[in-house]
């Protein structure tokens, strides 16, 4: 988390950082600057000093997470036998440890322009990387690792699927 928070000032980050708990323990419904400020105990007006709007606290959560995805898979795939199952796992249990700021950074359009720098292409390098560089196996992979993962979080597999399976067995899709 160190880039972006540290990149905002002290209030800014404190802003953030409310905006994560919310997310997190409410879900993405809660999202206000309004609730915000009263996770605060200041105005939702004041946020507007350090926060232009909602969106870009929006962009800044995302930004954070990025950072933290870059840095999970990175030390995932860092000597592993099997790279690209090492970032699945890291990339599924990302997910299902904080669904509402997975699906906040992939589950509508990026405004990229709002990110930090560099963030985006932070998280995509471990698995660029982990598929020997080729662009478009890595969209491949991780088009199957997102639809995967939204799956599971929205529920859609039958009770008793054994997901683990379907994991192992699209992953040895790619390895052929």
């Amino acid at each position: 988390m160190a880039g972006t928070l540290t990149a905002l000032t002290p209030r800014a980050r404190q802003i953030v950082e409310a905006a994560r708990e919310i997310l997190e323990s409410e879900g993405p419904d809660a999202l206000s600057m309004r609730r915000v400020g009263a996770q605060l105990g200041i105005r939702a007006a004041s946020l507007y000093e350090h926060l232009r709007d909602k969106q870009a606290l929006e962009a800044a959560l995302i930004s954070v997470g990025f950072e933290e995805s870059a840095e999970l898979f990175t030390r995932a795939v860092d000597g592993a036998a099997d790279p690209v199952a090492a970032l699945a796992k890291a990339y599924r249990d990302f997910a299902r440890r904080q669904p509402h700021l997975y699906l906040l950074m992939s589950g509508r359009p990026l405004r990229r322009d709002l990110l930090s720098p560099g963030v985006e292409e932070a998280a995509a390098r471990p698995l660029i990387e982990a598929v020997g560089g080729d662009v478009d196996l890595a969209r491949a992979v991780w088009a199957f690792l997102h639809g995967m993962v939204v799956l599971e979080l929205h529920e859609r597999f039958a009770p008793g699927a054994d997901l683990d399976a379907a994991w192992r067995t699209g992953l040895a899709a790619f390895h052929a």
